[in-house]
């Protein structure tokens, strides 16, 4: 008796391209055998780099069957005899093979599926033992390979993706399409969906722009968890934008945040955030940044001039948030103590999804500096060391992308700051927070702009009281270029 093909999540970018092949191998590696096929845990990822259409049409067979009476093969450059070796595949329930010019790939996957037989669509030759048969007459019943596990999830383009989409029906899967021009699954709210739906599967991605993806493991298990932004997708800055309101619980002197409970926070935010309905092309979340360490001007029975607010005062408002679908930031003002030291303290915050990281280089002090005298600063090393414990973090929770806030109004707060390490597990964004007259603070954020590094998103803050005078959200979309990401309230 033949098996049919392992349960399987083919993913697959719109894109020409590439097929994701089996957890832990690449496209270089042995193609895995029937037994190691069978035996992939629930779960797992396949990973390869094939980017011609013969070696991506293989990839998908190996990854999605174990076994096949025969195959479908076409030349891979003839665009009508494709359609036609994908239509007989869904019907055959067979994969489709395309031959890039000898066919020997096509050779080795018949070898390997145990086939019988394989059609040929159009002017192909394969060197093979395995037997040409005729095409079956219409309404003739053809021998099937039969995909008997339940139909898992596709994401593909169905166009240049043809043959690994039939493929991928033929074996019983579902296709789920990537949005035109997104290339991250993480920040694409159908594919999310899927994988929340289809969670502990094994997943195959195909298309090219996933061999971008580092950790294609951890971007499918974050996706699994099924928690998304109000708008869609995970990833915290692409279509995305946030108004924030900022301060500490209970101390209004340091933002508005403190001047009520978290439950009024909650409403005061989304009230601030309609502000912006319609004023850009993305849509806006209400968010909350929390000081969680406060510099103080005292140095405190530890001596580093910060006060660190205990996990259960913060619990309150990342809770309140959590229940109205705003992200929280959670702020760090070091003094004399370090920022890795601070965010560890918050660990069990930040194993929430949602939950982000901010650090302020203006508190950050030598041990001869104190508070509001000196104007502190940090190495880009130090942040290096934070941002891969937190992207450490997400990856080995399976958490969906985190941001990480850098706050800076001077460029010598951030010290060598080209050497800032990026990690795909993070969104880095620079948070201009200077204060005043609004051409002065027009001009730290153009200068703060020079050689940033790439890839990076921008945030802006609005003040009350400091600014002469504070812009409209009218103004603050209108006059602040690139438009901001995040744009909070003190």
């Amino acid at each position: 008796m033949r098996s049919g093909p392992p349960t399987r999540v083919l993913l697959a970018l719109s894109v020409s391209g590439l097929l994701l092949g089996a957890a832990g191998c690449t496209s270089s590696e042995p193609a895995p055998t029937v037994a190691e096929l069978a035996e992939q845990p629930a779960g797992s990822v396949s990973v390869a780099a094939q980017r011609d259409p013969s070696a991506r049409s293989v990839a998908t067979s190996r990854a999605l069957f174990a076994s096949a009476p025969g195959a479908i093969v076409a030349a891979a450059d003839d665009a009508g005899a494709v359609r036609e070796a994908a239509s007989a595949a869904r019907s055959a329930h067979v994969p489709v093979l395309l031959t890039d010019g000898d066919g020997g790939g096509v050779a080795r996957e018949l070898r390997r599926l145990g086939a019988d037989w394989y059609q040929a669509e159009g002017d192909v030759t394969v060197d093979t033992d395995v037997p040409e048969r005729d095409a079956p007459d219409r309404g003739d019943a053809p021998e099937t390979g039969g995909a008997s596990r339940p139909a898992t999830v596709v994401v593909a383009d169905r166009a240049p993706d043809a043959a690994a989409v039939a493929t991928a029906q033929a074996a019983g899967a579902r296709v789920v399409v990537m949005p035109d021009g997104v290339t991250d699954p993480a920040a694409a709210p159908d594919v999310v969906t899927a994988l929340h739906e289809r969670a502990g599967h094994p997943t195959v991605l195909v298309g090219t722009a996933f061999g971008d993806l580092p950790d294609p493991g951890w971007t499918v298990r974050a996706a699994a968890s099924g928690w998304q932004l109000p708008h869609g997708g995970q990833r915290p800055f692409d279509g995305h934008r946030y108004v924030a309101l900022y301060g500490a619980p209970g101390a209004p002197v340091l933002g508005v945040l403190g001047e009520q409970d978290p439950a009024a926070t909650v409403r005061r935010a989304e009230a601030t955030a309609e502000q912006y309905d319609g004023l850009g092309d993305e849509p806006v979340t209400p968010a909350m940044e929390v000081i969680a360490t406060v510099a103080a001007g005292d140095a405190g029975a530890d001596g580093d001039y910060s006060t660190e607010l205990p996990v259960s005062t913060l619990e309150p408002y990342v809770e309140a948030a959590h229940d109205a679908g705003m992200p929280v930031i959670l702020d760090l003002q070091p003094g004399r103590s370090d920022f890795l030291s601070q965010a560890k303290r918050y660990e069990s915050l930040l194993r929430k999804p949602g939950v982000w990281l901010a650090l302020d280089p203006e508190w950050r002090l030598t041990a001869d500096q104190v508070p509001l005298r000196q104007i502190g600063s940090v190495s880009a090393s130090e942040v290096n060391e934070v941002s891969s414990w937190l992207a450490d973090l997400v990856r080995s929770e399976g958490l969906p992308p985190k941001a990480l806030v850098l706050h800076q109004f001077r460029l010598s707060m951030i010290q060598d700051r080209a050497s800032l390490a990026s990690h795909p597990e993070l969104d880095l964004l620079v948070h201009v927070d200077g204060q005043g007259s609004q051409p002065d603070k027009q001009a730290t954020w153009e200068a703060l702009h020079q050689d940033a590094p790439a890839g990076v998103h921008w945030g802006w803050k609005n003040f009350y009281d400091e600014d002469t005078p504070m812009l409209s959200p009218e103004q603050t979309m209108d006059q602040v270029s690139p438009t901001p990401s995040l744009i909070t309230y003190q």
